[in-house]
């Protein structure tokens, strides 16, 4: 449920991103073409639209770094609950790269 969640959030973030994208650059392709103080408007737009982008880029950084500590915190937790089958699990994983790499 939660992965489904997170895919929509990221669909719906990577829509508004570049709708937000095509705003600017339509935007600015107008205020090149246009002179004096609608030049000046749209290029005011534009960069309204470009620092909407910017903002909501940020907060999207901001939330994955929390899930990142948050997934950091949770397997230190496990780690310290769990030390032996996390060696287990550790010892497995090198084993199978060992013999993976020793193939070649």
């Amino acid at each position: 449920m939660a992965k489904i969640d997170t895919q929509a959030n990221e669909d719906e973030f990577i829509e508004n991103v570049k709708e937000s994208l095509d705003d600017a650059e339509k935007l600015l392709r107008e205020a090149a073409d246009a002179t004096g103080e609608k030049a000046s408007e749209l290029r005011e737009r534009a960069m309204k639209s470009l620092r909407r982008t910017r903002e909501a880029l940020y907060d999207t950084q901001d939330a994955l770094m929390a899930k990142g500590r948050r997934a950091a915190r949770v397997t230190d937790d496990y780690v310290h609950d769990n030390p032996w089958q996390a060696i287990g699990v550790a010892g497995l994983t090198g084993l199978l790269v060992g013999m993976l790499i020793s193939r070649r």
